[in-house]
């Protein structure tokens, strides 16, 4: 009996000091985690600081980047999609507001788009900035984000870069959708909730189509500005359409593709999540003497 108390004794020991250990384990992991999270946001955020810098110091104007990707924005690796928000709006406004008047803006934008409000509050600011706007698209800025790239004086976007109809969603349904119902069945096997939906999708249209207007009418005539106001807003594709460089020209919209580099390595540091491995992966061609001697043949890369 006293023998087997003593052994009981050592291991009810040593499964404490294994519970012990496996603790100290977990919460130095928990430590190592955020010091690598806090540390490695701010190595992310000073790279970008010091592109945006030379930006600006090549360009000579104030350079904004509003850039929504899918980021680990928690300690704990939860990813979150972003969109135009009212705290970006806010900060864009303030940004614009600090800008001499005549001082140009370059502004970086790749996003879904997002709220309607905070599109409009952003782009209403950039028009009315006397300075010369530019809104540089690397890679795509839907809805709410086309609508701002409308405010500006020039849209430079990457040759496969993509903008998209503006036309107004209520509750997640395209307006224009919504409005043609009341056209498509009776008066009479239409619910209330359906008919004020219609009401509000109406007016909604009415609305963007009338603010997209005013934007335009800054660099074209007002026939032309209503009426790419109206194709863009009243719902003819599907919102998700994408509406490609040599479309865009067609309206009349100011778009020319002489992307600069810096923006391509403003993008390299916006990571598009962070999974086990990417999704995606190549080995980058590094242009040097041997491709030179090779005449540039493609393929061609050092060794």
């Amino acid at each position: 009996m006293f023998k087997a108390g003593i052994m009981e004794t050592v291991n009810r020991s040593w499964s404490l000091r294994i519970g012990d250990f496996a603790r100290a384990v977990f919460w130095l992991l928990i430590v190592g985690l955020l010091v690598f999270t806090l540390f490695g946001s701010r190595g992310n955020d000073s790279a970008r600081a010091d592109l945006l810098k030379r930006f600006e110091t090549e360009r000579h104007s104030r350079v904004i980047s509003l850039i929504h990707r899918q980021e680990s924005t928690s300690v704990l690796g939860v990813e979150v999609d972003n969109h135009i928000s009212i705290e970006d709006s806010e900060a864009v406004l303030r940004a614009i507001r600090l800008t001499p008047p005549e001082q140009p803006i370059d502004l970086i934008l790749h996003t879904p788009g997002g709220l309607v409000l905070a599109a409009e509050q952003i782009s209403k600011a950039l028009v009315e900035h006397k300075g010369k706007v530019t809104v540089f698209v690397p890679h795509y800025a839907m809805s709410g984000g086309t609508m701002i790239a409308l405010a500006a004086d020039e849209i430079v976007m990457d040759v496969n870069a993509v903008l998209g109809p503006v036309d107004p969603q209520i509750g997640g349904m395209p307006a224009g959708s919504i409005v043609n119902v009341l056209a498509m069945k009776h008066r009479d096997s239409i619910s209330d909730e359906t008919i004020i939906l219609a009401d509000m999708a109406q007016k909604a249209r009415v609305q963007v189509a009338a603010f997209i207007t005013q934007l335009l009418l800054k660099r074209m005539p007002e026939k032309q500005a209503v009426q790419v106001a109206t194709i863009l807003s009243e719902g003819r594709w599907t919102h998700d359409f994408p509406l490609i460089v040599p479309a865009l020209r067609e309206l009349g919209l100011p778009v020319t593709t002489d992307m600069p580099r810096l923006v391509y390595d403003l993008m390299d540091l916006y990571p598009q999540g962070n999974g086990v491995r990417p999704s995606v992966m190549y080995v980058p061609m590094r242009r040097g003497r041997d491709e030179r001697d090779a005449g540039g043949a493609p393929g061609a890369q050092d060794k």
